[in-house]
């Protein structure tokens, strides 16, 4: 196993002064997952590769700190306010960037395959202490022998969604290459009726708050959230993809939309999932579903939006039905569930939320070791979809990265489906973490089916 040694860890803040104050978080910012999440980039030396060694952390550390001053809310602090809520102490604090360097080579990391390798190239966060004093944002530069770079961040879920979070990275790499900003962030998120009372009572039924389906014989998941887990990418080219989704729409009325990439391989993880966890027809389960409802609004939200606007919607069905019906059926129910996503739902649901006297049993908290919160293991699942978000190209001045990725994700159910770049024809990536008894059984339904319906 590589080391890894650290050699600084210093505070970046604003550049310039900013607003001082508490923002008012809404309640998607309060909600599911709200603790920190990572992802990693992977550069190998380019002609303008920045000389001498220390002129990326320089250029890094300067360029963040400009960064910063616009979307300044990532230099402050979160704190609690009771009930489960949240408060956002914008006080220019500032963020973690963390020096390292690897006796490792890029060629060491293979296929780059998310691994216990990647657990000392990302910034940890010490979940001990109490919320305020943790940075929304942590940074890590690590230096390889070779003399390639990773550059990884993990940020506060509470304080932004992927969307977001891209935003802030792409315009941060803009500012580093000498560039001005493209979109300005819009920090006010009285847009989502942020620290507002509630209108009314909720005009909808919100059941996908409900604790998602145990194990048919079980009357809690503790057990289900200690197994061991483990992760593959798994790759499906542009002609199984094709194929996957014929097969989906053959029964579908001529009148409906075709289900799209998304629709029809979450689909597919979700009947795969439930064959090789070996589930009975009668079990329940359920796919967690990402929707972002910027553009669902009337009006839409406005441009920079940064914040949560993500809503986790849920699919249901049996298990039975899944595995024996068609592939448009698990699609079907999969559309179903984000065609909810509408501006009465939104509003609706904010006022659920509103109404709720303590928001603790919605936030998934496994990160701080609680066994409260949503859990989305077996016999359930979440599909999250990077399909649509700019994940790759980030460009500091010294080119785009080879890599980039999820960084650990070790919970059973976890799973995202991302474009493939190094090909750059069309295939997809499923980044799924499993427990590891049911991992080979996935694999080979995932794949077996689909070689199956080739020929």
């Amino acid at each position: 196993m590589s080391t890894v040694r650290f050699k600084g860890c210093y505070t970046v803040k604003p550049a310039e002064a900013t607003w001082t104050g508490s923002l008012y978080l809404s309640e998607w910012d309060m909600i599911g997952t709200i603790t920190h999440v990572p992802t990693i980039y992977f550069y190998r030396p380019s002609q303008n590769w920045l000389t001498p060694a220390d002129s990326i952390a320089n250029t890094l550390k300067q360029s963040l700190s400009r960064a910063l001053v616009p979307f300044y809310p990532l230099a402050g602090r979160l704190h609690w306010i009771g009930g489960g809520r949240l408060e956002l102490n914008c006080n220019a604090m500032g963020v973690q960037f963390i020096e390292a360097e690897s006796d490792s080579k890029l060629d060491d990391f293979g296929e780059f395959s998310p691994s216990p390798k990647y657990n000392l190239l990302i910034p940890t966060v010490d979940y001990s202490l109490p919320i305020h004093d943790l940075p929304p944002l942590l940074v890590q530069l690590t230096t390889f022998s070779c003399g390639a770079i990773c550059f990884s961040l993990t940020i506060s879920h509470a304080v932004v969604d992927g969307q977001s979070a891209l935003h802030f990275i792409s315009e941060w790499a803009r500012l580093a290459r000498g560039e001005p900003l493209e979109t300005v962030p819009f920090l006010d998120r009285k847009a989502l009726r942020a620290g507002d009372p509630p209108i009314g009572l909720p005009r909808l039924d919100h059941s996908e708050f409900d604790h998602p389906p145990l194990l048919l014989g079980q009357s809690n998941n503790v057990e289900e959230r200690k197994k061991k887990t483990t992760v593959s990418i798994l790759k499906v080219s542009k002609p199984q993809l094709e194929k996957l989704k014929e097969i989906a729409n053959e029964d579908r009325h001529s009148h409906i939309r075709a289900y799209t990439r998304y629709e029809t391989l979450a689909g597919y993880v979700w009947r795969c999932a439930c064959k090789a966890r070996e589930h009975s027809a009668e079990q329940p389960t359920a796919l967690g579903v990402c929707v972002d409802s910027r553009s669902r609004m009337q009006p839409p939200l406005p441009r920079g939006y940064f914040g949560n606007a993500t809503l986790d919607v849920v699919a249901t069905s049996s298990a039975g039905e899944l595995v024996t019906k068609p592939l448009g059926f698990a699609a079907s129910r999969i559309r179903e569930t984000i065609e909810k996503v509408t501006n009465e739902y939104v509003w609706s649901a904010i006022d659920y939320l509103k109404n709720q006297p303590d928001l603790t049993r919605f936030q998934d908290l496994h990160a701080l070791g609680s066994d409260h919160g949503p859990f989305y293991g077996n016999p359930n699942l979440g599909v999250v979809s990077w399909l649509t978000l700019p994940i790759y190209g980030l460009d500091f001045g010294w080119g785009k990265e080879i890599y980039m990725g999820p960084g650990t994700h070790d919970f059973d159910g976890d799973s995202l489906i991302l474009p493939d770049d190094r090909g750059g024809d069309g295939s997809l990536l499923v980044a799924l973490c499993f427990q590891a008894q049911h991992m080979d059984a996935f694999k080979q339904y995932f794949y077996g089916d689909i070689l199956q319906a080739i020929e």
